[in-house]
């Protein structure tokens, strides 16, 4: 039985905007989900820069999180919970709570020569033995560095350093609690997970000082509460945090080794549960702490459960530029209708490597990439290759882990909001050969850590409660025969080697 009647909301801070939602368990006589949103600016100060305005990012968080909380009543609201684009890092001073500049978002590329240097310096298999990341200028370790050589920051006992979430917590809470999550901590390329600490070594490496780092606690479990003087409801516990591909994970119930999901966002990101015991570390793949949960606080004492990730960096960020960039679409909802009304891609194949690329190659010279323009192609061949490129990057990083990993996966859950569109999504099951399962409710990000928040306040009781919530809405099977796309894929290879090692360096 669930607790019936009290929500819990969801502060979803994704990377073009955020979204608070209350969710209330099943069986509850209130309405399932009431959301707000707001988009956020995007800044791109020289080619392969990506940077946020992190009060606009807390002012969106203010207005969507009073909105929900007018509509529903503060004494419905059990608690809060957080989820964040997780790699994002900015400094701020305590004293004041003003940020010393703008955030360097995960898609930045500006220190991928440092991420070289260390590399050619002998470095990486220390770091992917710490950290279970790869040298790349994706994670956040590298950009604190670039901040702190860059902006004249103090280095005091007012300095704050963190990803988005704890930035926010921070905020929620009028600057009382400075704290992140394992899942968090885990994608900075400053924590050890296996020892499950921020590591002295990789600091110094990076020039970090660790007293400015949050301290980290378990994903669920209670945070702090929120302050009227930051401008929302006071008292209300924040007790969940979870980076937004871990939420995901947890929010599709994929609480058994070996269950996997993948979110079709901004980028697409794919996770496989592997268990309690930190594995190798494995080619092309990231190993990264999924949740923690209990320990009264400590992460220590708690119970730690850790995936496998494949990284795409850009998925629906190449519909966006469909949209913003090329005016080939008005809006993003637009672009699988447009996709299927052709047969096929007319030999039209983009790579998306606007931002690099991710798993497997981890290259951040690559580029984006169109191969196969003839006379007759047009913007629907355009936009059914940007289509397919979701999938065919997911397949590529599903191989490679299912390799890493040693199994092969029965199916895969998905997310996310292109996974909206039926025919990519059973374009997905043929190149992949599994069946492809999408849920009723395709927000896993936002439940996810509303069931962390809500576990610890008792609105779910189990793992168990939370699993006989999910329901699937659609399941997409492969095509018994896998000629077509496995032609097609390999052609996409070959797209993919053309786009590779673009940039001088």
């Amino acid at each position: 039985m669930s607790t019936p009647g009290r929500c819990v909301i969801a502060i979803d801070a994704g990377t073009t905007g955020v979204r608070s939602r209350a969710i209330f368990a099943k069986g509850s006589s209130n309405d399932p989900t009431i959301p707000s949103y707001r988009e956020f600016t995007q800044h791109f100060p020289e080619p392969g820069w990506i940077e946020h305005d992190a009060m606009e990012i807390w002012n969106a968080v203010k207005e969507t999180l009073n909105d929900v909380v007018q509509r529903i009543g503060v004494g419905n609201v059990a608690a809060i919970g957080i989820t964040n684009h997780r790699e994002t890092v900015l400094a701020w001073n305590r004293r004041t709570g003003v940020p010393y500049g703008t955030a360097i978002v995960w898609q930045d590329r500006r220190t991928a020569a440092r991420c070289d240097q260390l590399a050619a310096d002998g470095l990486l298999a220390k770091v992917r033995e710490t950290t279970g990341l790869v040298l790349d200028p994706y994670f956040s370790g590298s950009k604190v560095e670039w901040l702190l050589a860059n902006r004249s920051i103090p280095i005091d006992d007012d300095l704050a350093i963190g990803t988005i979430d704890a930035w926010l917590l921070w905020n929620l809470t009028g600057g009382s609690v400075h704290a992140t999550d394992p899942s968090n901590a885990s994608r900075t390329m400053l924590f050890d997970i296996r020892n499950l600490q921020w590591s002295a070594e990789m600091c110094a490496m990076f020039g970090v000082p660790m007293s400015a780092l949050p301290v980290v606690m378990p994903s669920s479990g209670r945070f702090g509460v929120t302050s009227d003087a930051c401008g929302v409801p006071a008292g209300i516990p924040i007790s969940g945090i979870a980076g937004d591909q871990q939420a995901a994970l947890f929010g599709q119930a994929c609480f058994a080794t070996g269950m996997a999901k993948n979110t079709y966002g901004t980028g697409s990101f794919i996770l496989l549960n592997v268990g309690q015991q930190c594995p190798p570390v494995a080619e092309g793949m990231l190993t990264t702490v999924a949740w923690t949960m209990g320990g009264n606080g400590t992460v220590a004492d708690g119970s730690t459960t850790y995936a496998l990730e494949g990284a795409i960096f850009v998925t629906g960020a190449a519909v966006q530029w469909l949209r913003d960039g090329l005016g080939v679409i008005k809006s993003a909802a637009e672009v699988g209708p447009l996709a299927a009304s052709v047969s096929d891609n007319g030999g039209v194949y983009l790579v998306p490597a606007f931002a690099g690329l991710g798993s497997p190659w981890w290259d951040p010279y690559a580029r984006g990439t169109i191969v196969g323009i003839t006379r007759g192609s047009t913007k629907a061949h355009l936009a059914r290759a940007v289509v397919e490129a979701m999938a065919y990057q997911t397949r590529d990083a599903m191989d490679a882990m299912a390799a890493a990993a040693g199994v092969e996966m029965s199916d895969l859950r998905v997310d996310g909001g292109a996974s909206a569109m039926d025919d990519m999504l059973q374009f997905q099951a043929d190149q992949l050969g599994v069946t492809v399962r999408r849920p009723v409710d395709q927000e896993t990000t936002a439940l996810g850590a509303a069931y962390l928040a809500g576990l610890a306040e008792g609105v779910w009781p189990s793992l168990d409660a939370i699993a006989a919530e999910w329901s699937v809405e659609a399941v997409f099977k492969p095509a018994p025969d896998r000629t077509l796309a496995d032609l097609g894929h390999a052609t996409w290879r070959r797209a993919v080697d053309r786009s590779r090692d673009w940039v001088s360096h």
